[in-house]
């Protein structure tokens, strides 16, 4: 659905980004990641026609970015990070007028609107002016508005940034609920995020690519061990003794109030593990995957300790 080939963006001498090629497929949630100048508001300007590229190639629902621009335009919903609202209109009025700029049929104008409000919910405010709204109904109408003619391809720029807590959580489950018959990119630098609403993740950093693909993938990709963590009632040398028993266990070790066991990729000795802890009484208050998780990975890409 989305496919970017040796992209490069410069600013005279500065390169905003170079050689990102990254593809994310039809229908999922894809989290474009990375810390603040990285170039993610670089490439999602690309994306959408706001911008040139220097050089490289960039194709979104079947359409060339650079050469099939307003076909372009016409297939995707973009928030930018400052939501373009006019504050003097109602929400309903401001979509209606989001909705002719984006060439919505008159005849299926009010049925657009229809939809964009029971998708975000807006319906409380519907009829409101919009500087009259909080925060979070304002960020709503900014995806709203990037919904209004239906695209195949949405767009979000630090969706999140600047809500409570409550209204992040909204926010989230809101975008959620838009993937498979939507494709999504999120430009966001919070890792809670990611881990939250993201099906993968293309990781950039000083404007190149640094990883991309599933996150499950990923960890395994950049992880050269599968396992578990395992909390007990009690840990001790004899009880870890007992688990270094288990064929084909890579490593055993307490760690702090946890017993850390590691496999190679190819095995699963989860029950294994857990026949063990049976046989000799074993009280398991917990077991979670040893994988790497999005945080741990990010901080090794970005600080320079692992690359593509």
């Amino acid at each position: 659905m989305i496919e970017t080939t040796g992209l490069t963006k410069k600013y005279g001498d500065l390169v905003a980004i170079k050689n990102l090629s990254f593809k994310v497929e039809k229908g999922k949630i894809w989290g474009l990641l990375g810390p603040n100048a990285a170039g993610k508001t670089t490439t999602m300007r690309i994306l959408t026609g706001y911008l040139p590229a220097t050089e490289g190639k960039a194709i979104v629902a079947g359409y060339d970015v650079f050469e099939q621009a307003d076909e372009v335009k016409k297939v995707i919903g973009y928030l930018p990070e400052t939501v373009p609202l006019y504050h003097d209109l109602t929400v309903e009025a401001y979509l209606g007028f989001v909705a002719e700029i984006k060439q919505v049929p008159a005849s299926r104008k009010k049925a657009a609107i229809d939809r964009a409000v029971e998708i975000t919910g807006l319906q409380p405010v519907r009829k409101r002016l919009i500087k009259n709204i909080s925060r979070g109904y304002k960020q709503r109408v900014g995806i709203a508005q990037a919904l209004i003619h239906n695209p195949q391809v949405i767009i979000l720029d630090e969706p999140t940034i600047g809500l409570d807590p409550k209204q992040i959580v909204e926010i989230r489950q809101l975008i959620k609920s838009l993937k498979g018959e939507h494709t999504i990119i999120l430009s966001t630098h919070i890792l809670a995020e990611v881990k939250e609403v993201c099906d993968g993740v293309v990781i950039i950093n000083e404007g190149q690519l640094r990883a991309s693909g599933y996150l499950d993938e990923l960890a395994k990709n950049y992880s050269h061990n599968d396992g578990v963590y395992i909390k007990l009632q009690q840990v001790d040398q004899e009880t870890l003794n007992l688990f270094r028993q288990i064929n084909g266990l890579k490593k055993a070790e307490i760690e702090g109030s946890e017993i850390k066991l590691e496999w190679s990729w190819d095995t699963d000795l989860r029950p294994q593990v857990l026949k063990l802890c049976l046989e000799k009484g074993l009280v398991l208050k917990e077991m979670r995957p040893l994988a790497a998780d999005i945080e741990n990975l990010y901080l090794r890409i970005v600080s320079g300790g692992m690359e593509q």
